[in-house]
């Protein structure tokens, strides 16, 4: 199945998003949520009103969610402490504070750090039972 990646980012009040592989795919909101409400709304429109639309639009497709180490951050801040962040990645809650607030980028190797612990985590919890 083909994928459409969606980039999603924090602006300074809502998130934006983009298409990465489909040219003319953008939506925002003021919560993630409705960003990819827009994305949703963004293509259907995209494939109703123009007449070229690219095939990855024509055939079974899934969208796939990317986020910047900041906005996912922002994002998840709530629910996701430093300290916990730290715990689960090994990475200094000092420096998750400093990818937080754009003070600094994460390192590749950083970002691939992050995204395998969140995604630990997530199949641990997937395999909760109460």
């Amino acid at each position: 199945m083909k994928q459409i990646k969606i980039i999603i980012e924090r602006s300074k009040n809502s998130f934006a998003a983009y298409a990465e592989n489909v040219e003319g795919i953008y939506g925002a909101g003021d919560t993630v949520a409705e960003a990819k409400q827009s994305i949703n709304d963004a293509i259907e429109l995209y494939k109703k009103y123009n007449e070229n639309v690219p095939s990855i639009l024509l055939d079974n497709y899934e969208i796939i969610y990317k986020f910047d180490t900041q906005s996912l951050l922002s994002y998840y801040k709530g629910v996701f402490t430093n300290a916990a962040l730290e715990r689960i990645t090994g990475i200094n809650q000092k420096q998750f504070q400093h990818y937080a607030t754009g003070l600094k980028k994460p390192r590749s190797k950083q970002s691939k750090k992050i995204e395998a612990a969140l995604h630990t985590l997530g199949q641990e919890l997937l395999a909760v039972e109460l």
